[in-house]
Formats: C-alpha cells, sequence, structure tokens
C-alpha cells in the first residue's frame, strides 16, 4: 500500500487578469503655480537679482579709456579685464579661475547645502524676474490658476499676449548683453538698430535670448530637476551637518487646523497648521516637511511662509528654517550650526581655495609684461651665405601685454660669434602682437670648429625702459643648425 503523499498543499492561484494595462513611462507634470512670498530671505533673494543684473546688464557698458572695460575680442584674441590684457596665450589664468570656482562650489555646498542655487545660480534669478512680469499682469497664484482655466476670450489672450512679449523682450536684451562681452556693445546696439548684424551675432543673440526665454519663461523648476547635474551629485557634498532647509518634525506634528490663537498642546497638535503655504511658495513643488529632497534649491521660500504663519498665531518661528540634520535631532540643538561648520572637510576646502586664490593672484600680478613665441623656419633649417657665414632664420612672435606703445630690442647667445643680421629693434603699439623675422649668422671658424648639427641658444627680448615703466627681460630657448 503506498503511504500519503507529505508534500504541502499549495493555494490555489487566482484567475489570470486577461485585462489589458498600459504604464506610462512619463508621468504628466502639474503645472506649479508659486505663490507670491515676502520676508527677510525673499528680501535677500531679490538683492542678489539686482546686485547679478546691474553687474551684468551694466558691465558692458563700462568704459575703461579708449575700450569697454571688459571685452573678450574674438577676431583680435585679446581678452581685455579692466587694466589687463590677456591672450590664448593665458589661457592657464582661466583654467586657475575654473578651479577656483569648483573649490567654491565644494566649500559653499558643504558649509550651507545650495545656497548658490537658490540666490544666484542664472536660473533662479530669471525665472525670479519672469515670475514677477508674470505677477504683475497675470495676477497672483489664485488669479493665474483662475485665468488657465477660463475660456479662450480676447482679454485671457491679451494678458497672456502682454506677458510673453515682456519675456521676450527680457529675453532679447539679455542675449544682445551676452554678445556684448565679445563684440562692442555699443556698435553692437547700432546695428541691432539698423538690422546690420552679422550672421554670427544674430545667431547668438537669439540663441542666448530665447534660451532664456525658454528656461526661465517655461522650463522653470524642470531645468533644476532635470537638466541641472548639480542637483544630481549634490548629495556627494552633504553631510549632516551641512546647512539645509528643514522642518522640524519634533515640533510640528502631528498637524492640524486650529483656531488662530488656540494653544496647540491641550489639542494634541503640533505647531504645524497644515496651511499648505511652504508648498504653494516653492519654485520647484515640494512639500519641505517630507525631509530633504533634491529638488529643493534652498531658496527659503517656505522659511518665509511659514514664519509668517508662526506670526500670526503667536508661536515662535523656525518651524522650517536653515539647520543641520544634527542640530535637528539633538535636544537644543537649534542654532548650533555655525560651531559645527568648523569640521575638517571645510577647513580643507577653505585651506586649498585659499591657497589657489592666492598663487593665482600672485600669478597674475608678477606676470610679464610682453610675451615672446620662437618658431625656427622649416623651409631651411641652415643655409651657407657669403664669406662662409652659416645662417639661421627664425620667426618670433612678440606680443604687448600692455596698454601703452613699447619698445623692445632682440638679442641672441649660445655660440661663438653669434649676431643678428639687423639691429633687432621693434615698436608695438598698445596691446599688439606681430610676427618678425630674424636671421642670426655665425662666423666660418666657429662652423668649421663646432660639431654638426642643433646647438642650443637663447634670444633675449628687452622692453626698453620709458617714464613710466622700467625694463623687462625675456628669454626663450631654441637652436641653430650647424650643416654637415
Amino acid at each position: 500500500m503506498t503511504p500519503p503523499s507529505t508534500a504541502p498543499t499549495l493555494p490555489a492561484l487566482p484567475a489570470a487578469d486577461t485585462a489589458v494595462q498600459t504604464v506610462s513611462l512619463y508621468q504628466a507634470q502639474a503645472k506649479i503655480y508659486a505663490r507670491a512670498v515676502s520676508g527677510r530671505f525673499a528680501n535677500w533673494r531679490w538683492a542678489l537679482v539686482w546686485l547679478t543684473q546691474i553687474v551684468f546688464y551694466g558691465l558692458p557698458w563700462l568704459n575703461w579709456g579708449d575700450r569697454q572695460a571688459v571685452l573678450f575680442e574674438l577676431t583680435s584674441r585679446r581678452f581685455y579685464i579692466v587694466g589687463l590684457v590677456f591672450y590664448p596665450q593665458d589661457f592657464i589664468y582661466l583654467t586657475g579661475m575654473l578651479i577656483v570656482a569648483a573649490y567654491s562650489l565644494f566649500l559653499f555646498t558643504a558649509v550651507g547645502g545650495r545656497l548658490w542655487c537658490g540666490y544666484a545660480c542664472p536660473q533662479t534669478v530669471y525665472t525670479e524676474i519672469f515670475m514677477w512680469v508674470e505677477r504683475k499682469i497675470e495676477g497672483d497664484r489664485a488669479a493665474r490658476m483662475r485665468l488657465d482655466a477660463a475660456p479662450a476670450t480676447l482679454h485671457k489672450w491679451l494678458r497672456k499676449g502682454a506677458k510673453q512679449l515682456v519675456w521676450l523682450a527680457i529675453g532679447l536684451w539679455t542675449g544682445l548683453s551676452f554678445v556684448g562681452y565679445f563684440t562692442p556693445i555699443r556698435s553692437l546696439a547700432a546695428e541691432v538698430a539698423t538690422l546690420g548684424l552679422g550672421p554670427w551675432e544674430w545667431f547668438w543673440v537669439l540663441f542666448y535670448g530665447l534660451a532664456t526665454y525658454g528656461n526661465a519663461g517655461f522650463m522653470r523648476e524642470q531645468v533644476c530637476k532635470y537638466m541641472c547635474p548639480y542637483a544630481r551629485f549634490q548629495s556627494a557634498m552633504f553631510d549632516k551637518d551641512t546647512l539645509i532647509v528643514s522642518y522640524d518634525s519634533a515640533r510640528g506634528e502631528p498637524r492640524g487646523a486650529r483656531p488662530k490663537k488656540a494653544d496647540p498642546g491641550p489639542l494634541g497638535l503640533g505647531a504645524c497648521v497644515d496651511c499648505n503655504l511652504c508648498v504653494q511658495v516653492c519654485p520647484t513643488g515640494i512639500d519641505i516637511r517630507q525631509g530633504l529632497q533634491y529638488e529643493c534649491i534652498g531658496c527659503a521660500a517656505c522659511v518665509d511662509a511659514c514664519d509668517s504663519v508662526m506670526d500670526k498665531q503667536n508661536q515662535a518661528r523656525g518651524l522650517v528654517r536653515y539647520d543641520t540634520k544634527n542640530a535637528l535631532s539633538q535636544p537644543g540643538g537649534q542654532g548650533r550650526w555655525l560651531a559645527r561648520m568648523l569640521r575638517p572637510r571645510v577647513i580643507v576646502y577653505s585651506v586649498i581655495l585659499l591657497l589657489i586664490c592666492t598663487a593665482l593672484a600672485t600669478s597674475i600680478a608678477l606676470r610679464s609684461p610682453f610675451k615672446v613665441d620662437v618658431v625656427r623656419d622649416r623651409a631651411a633649417l641652415a643655409r651657407q651665405v657669403d664669406e662662409g657665414f652659416v645662417e639661421n632664420v627664425y620667426r618670433l612672435q612678440v606680443m604687448n601685454a600692455t596698454e601703452l606703445a613699447q619698445r623692445y630690442r632682440v638679442t641672441a647667445e649660445g655660440l661663438p660669434g653669434l649676431r643678428l643680421t639687423d639691429p633687432g629693434l621693434l615698436t608695438l603699439g598698445p596691446a599688439e602682437a606681430r610676427w618678425i623675422t630674424l636671421a642670426l649668422r655665425v662666423p666660418p671658424e666657429t662652423a668649421r670648429r663646432g660639431p654638426a648639427g642643433a646647438h642650443e641658444l637663447h634670444f633675449t627680448v628687452e622692453r626698453l625702459a620709458t617714464a613710466a615703466e622700467g625694463s623687462r627681460n625675456v628669454r626663450e630657448k631654441s637652436t641653430f643648425v650647424l650643416p654637415r
């Protein structure tokens, strides 16, 4: 007789659902209607808006002597920054400035989170300007929502059209100002008035202008959430002592509505009245009460909104505030974030940044007021000329990095009897660069005694002293070839 099976009995599976379900890979994004907010952090944001835009729009119109104070003239390959003149050979200074910018970003992020994003990033600044225009023309949050939901009428399209025209004008003016850093802006403005811009100038004015118009007018938070890489790698620079916009859940929960003057303690409620104003004012549409999110740009609009509610409820401010995770998790930790900033990461970043800035400033201050490049004439490395002299031909580029006319003398040394075939004197105008051709000769006895091949020599270019400036020398190495 076969023993009964002891295998467990599996539960019956439910009948397969034959209905077809479609799952979209892309979630529709609801439009964000950010509410206007006022407060101390809103004032700081607008102060940065004014400061950055005065600098950006005004700097191209500022003169330094007879030229534009800041001009990156690509056609002549001269870069003017106030009293300094840079050539493409000075690219090392651009590298230094980029390194300074990178370490500054690391330092500020480690200390204060995304303060750059919330206050000084061009995307944030222009979004703030475009939203201000939108509120002035279409009204605040509720009015804009009603206008968008209303049927198409002449009144609606006039308001929408006026907003778009102002946005477009700001964008194009921004594009013109941007191109004004590369083409003298006064001549550029005159060419715009007569529609006489060149093709590349038209391209960059329209490209930068329309990019500003699209990013700040339409894409807004999408740029910060999906296009900006900073939002993705910021977590690598954060720790529990980084200053972030934080919600004090220990004080705020459980949240709930109550009369304005009511004490939340007997009601079993926290300080948060669940008014959702912190969500309504957020430019990226997040709820800061859910904790730190990568979409948060640190603008503190929610802090201003929450503080205004706490004032009306006769409660202490700071339910939403700038703070650190460590300070939030410890009793009495509020306000101790300043002491927590002096940690190894911040100290290392600060020291490295200080050293790089010092080295960069010292290098610029001590850089030579002129530059020299030496190129051998490759068509004829060496040739024998009259009376048995051996001659090599060189091309020298001398670049005057000052805005005064300068006189230079060229000499060479390295072989017995080596001499130039001409006096080697030249005069350069302000910020002028010139190629000159020079021939060096050695006497026959030097050519006979010396071994054939390349021999090291040095060119010395001396800036002759003037009443305003002293003399300076630049030495460049090259070779003199003796034929076999």
